[in-house]
């Protein structure tokens, strides 16, 4: 039987294990990125492991989160980033040269490669054919160190993809069906492969859209082949000779199937407040608008710009919208400056910020009270936005700008014929701000300026013979790390300091959290969350297990996990157990009393199933950990394993 075209990534990475489906695999990393609201932390962990250099192929350190410096927190992150990155031996891209996946894809990118990033939407370069991962920010740190990322080998769904798009309909919109028929859990345990004749009919960014938005799927990652698409962009990114036709064999055999007919698509739209809550642009038509945001990881290409900017030729935007603009990438910028299109969109009423994350995680750009924003961004969890009760929608760039002329959700259809255009064959790098990595010699005479909000990593505890602890919180499904540890232009910058951003933790559902944890550890007990079905969906953040760590947290019970939220529970010793009987659910209440007898030795000796004590109840719980997590929860955490 013939493979896919992630078999053959797999297959050629793999150092440990064996590719069966559901079983633990070891997998050797070439790449890494990060960014500096996940890459404090992971270089604070990288140089706890001890290693005086990174061992991967190529590493890239970026800044494109916390952008904002409104006092030292921020500016003191970036010198400490550009310092790790010269004494480690990693690229470094500075604040305003761009979205990490953006610059990654334009500058580093390689079909057949795999790519490991603290930022759950590094699959964006599965758009060239990478397989590009999602990761907690430990996880990237030990593959820095050159050792292998392990997961659980996943199934493949294909995506069969026939047909044309039509004229005002994206390649967002292929995204935004998917995730309508299969809703923010469809992906999870799977990678989505596209294929079919209709693969051809995208540019590599359009596929890079589809793979960056299919993170909300929940899945491993996503990814294209790599072909004449692929080469056709490497050339213009002036690196043709890193090509490599990668295509999945004719007899290769997928796990599940979803086929998508794409001329019979229309724009689609993502209502409030999740990304699978999607309808007919049309449906929603004629609600008022008053923001409008073109940018984020998903589209803000010189593709996605470059359409904004041709609709907007000879209009207006209209005068009770705000609508801004984030390039993706200074290379974007660039091009859409020496194109002649930044005037059309200045003339039509446009603000351009710098390249960056921005709005989409909260750091600036936040709606009005009570009023709708349009985003082409990846997600539009509750309080995401920055305000409580926001209204926010996800579109195409093309919505976008047809609804911020019109002042209301428009189809934009229905501003008449769609401007075409072309794209450069050769483009500006843009690059010319990245610095390249220093010679060992050189980084090793590098001295690291910490400023005074980066603390210590913290120490934690070996899983003890016995547990015992209160239920702190008790939450419902679809749980996100938005929920768990915020983001902002509050919180971010407290990313490096997990004692102060502790004090943030599920402050999105309730004010009482730390002080109600610290009560129960005052008294010696640990804490315990109480979840349901795909809890920790959303963003890689590790520090929404870290910090409820930090102040005490040690078990979650839930109904089911999201992939790195899981992993990033294990790497620093919460123990991530699920109920075998999903009634028990509705039995537990806030404020029980949790006791675990001989948790270690069922932990260390594989018991698949522990017995949860819940005010005196039995109650079973699945623990579903490979050999390598249970010896990590025993030692308290990856970096205790680790040394």
């Amino acid at each position: 039987m013939g493979q896919t075209v992630a078999e053959k990534i797999l297959a050629a990475h793999l150092v440990e294990g064996e590719l069966k489906k559901g079983e633990e695999i070891g997998l050797r990393i070439d790449q890494t990125l990060t960014q500096d609201a996940t890459g404090t932390m992971a270089y604070l962990e990288f140089e706890a492991i001890g290693i005086p250099r990174v061992q991967t192929e190529l590493s890239v350190s970026y800044v494109d989160h916390n952008m904002l410096q409104s006092d030292f927190k921020n500016a003191d992150d970036h010198i400490f980033l550009q310092g790790a990155a010269r004494k480690f031996g990693l690229h470094f891209s500075p604040p305003g040269n761009g979205i990490c996946h953006q610059v990654h894809l334009e500058r580093f990118g390689i079909p057949g490669k795999t790519l490991l990033g603290s930022d759950s939407h590094t699959p964006t370069g599965g758009g060239m054919g990478m397989l590009a991962m999602g990761a907690g920010g430990l996880d990237v740190a030990m593959a820095m160190a050159g050792k292998p990322f392990y997961l659980i080998m996943p199934k493949i769904y294909g995506i069969k993809l026939t047909g044309k798009l039509q004229p005002w309909v994206a390649a967002r919109d292929v995204l935004l069906e998917v995730l309508r028929q299969l809703s923010v859990k469809g992906g999870v345990g799977y990678i989505m492969e596209y294929f079919g004749p209709g693969v051809a009919e995208l540019s590599l960014t359009d596929r890079a859209t589809i793979t960056n938005f299919g993170a909300e799927l929940g899945a491993t990652s996503s990814l294209f082949p790599s072909d004449e698409n692929t080469r056709k962009y490497l050339a213009a990114q002036g690196r043709e000779e890193q090509w490599q036709e990668l295509v999945a064999d004719p007899d290769a055999e997928y796990d599940k199937v979803l086929e998508i007919d794409m001329s019979t698509l229309e724009p689609m739209i993502a209502c409030p407040s999740s990304p699978d809550n999607v309808v007919k642009v049309s449906e929603v038509a004629g609600k008022p608008v008053a923001q409008v945001l073109i940018g984020s990881c998903t589209n803000s290409s010189l593709r996605d710009l470059t359409a904004a900017a041709k609709i907007m030729e000879g209009r207006e935007v209209s005068r009770d919208v705000s609508f801004e603009i984030n390039p993706g990438s200074r290379q974007a910028l660039e091009n859409l400056t020496a194109q002649g299109d930044v005037m059309p969109l200045l003339k039509a009423g446009a603000r351009i910020h710098q390249s960056g994350c921005l709005g989409c995680i909260g750091m600036g750009q936040a709606p009005p009270t009570g009023m709708n924003s349009l985003r082409t961004f990846s997600r539009n969890f509750p309080g995401r936005s920055g305000n409580k009760g926001d209204q926010v929608y996800l579109c195409s760039p093309e919505v976008a700008a047809a609804s911020a002329i019109k002042g209301v959700i428009t189809d934009p259809r229905d501003l008449g014929e769609y401007p075409g255009f072309e794209l450069p064959a050769t483009y500006l790098p843009g690059d010319e701000r990245i610095e390249k990595p220093l010679s060992a010699v050189e980084g090793a005479k590098i001295d690291i300026v910490r400023g005074p909000n980066i603390a210590p990593f913290p120490e934690f505890t070996e899983l003890p013979d016995t547990w015992k602890g209160k239920v702190v919180l008790k939450l419902e499904d679809n749980i996100t790390t938005d929920h768990i540890m915020p983001a902002g232009a509050a919180i971010l910058p407290l990313r490096s300091n997990i004692p102060a951003i502790s004090e943030y933790v599920f402050s999105q559902v309730t004010e009482d959290f730390s002080a109600d944890i610290k009560a129960i550890t005052d008294t010696g007990l640990f804490g315990a969350v109480i979840g349901g079905d795909n809890y920790g969906q959303g963003s890689s953040r590790e520090h929404a297990a870290l910090a409820p760590r930090y102040l005490g947290v040690q078990v979650k019970l839930v109904k089911s996990f999201a992939r790195i939220h899981k992993a990033n529970l294990i790497n620093f010793g919460i123990l991530p157990l699920t109920f075998v009987n999903a009634e028990d659910y509705d039995k537990v209440q806030q404020g029980s009393e949790m006791v675990i007898p001989g948790i270690r030795e069922a932990v260390t000796s594989g018991a698949e199933t522990i017995t949860v004590e819940i005010d005196g109840r039995p109650v079973q719980a699945r623990c579903e950990l490979s050999s390598r997590h249970r010896e990590i929860m025993a030692a308290g955490g990856l970096l205790n394993w680790a040394r």
